[in-house]
């Protein structure tokens, strides 16, 4: 039987995910709920703690989720629980990541 993964937010992340909806939508209001809704609806679908691979820049315990152009960094707390860090825009430059 599966264990049931318990996604968190930090308030880093949130933040990240409000910035990236409030610039699109300078552009595009749908556009900007898209992203947004994409994003949310990635972080919802992780079934096991090590679905996704090991982000490259920071290692384990951390794993990304790549989202159009949006890489979500999460990290492994245990068996049952992520934490959802960072929402980074892959155009940048990855040596950001890790501040």
């Amino acid at each position: 039987m599966q264990k049931l993964i318990t996604i968190l937010w930090d308030n880093e992340a949130k933040a990240d995910l409000k910035l990236i909806f409030e610039f699109i939508k300078l552009k595009s209001p749908q556009g900007a709920r898209n992203v947004s809704r994409d994003i949310v609806h990635q972080s919802k679908n992780i079934h096991f703690v090590g679905q996704y691979q090991l982000d490259e820049f920071l290692g384990e315990p951390y794993r990304r989720m790549i989202v159009r152009d949006y890489k979500i960094i999460y990290k492994i707390h245990s068996e049952t629980e992520i934490r959802i860090l960072q929402i980074f825009d892959t155009r940048q430059n990855s040596i950001k990541l890790k501040k």
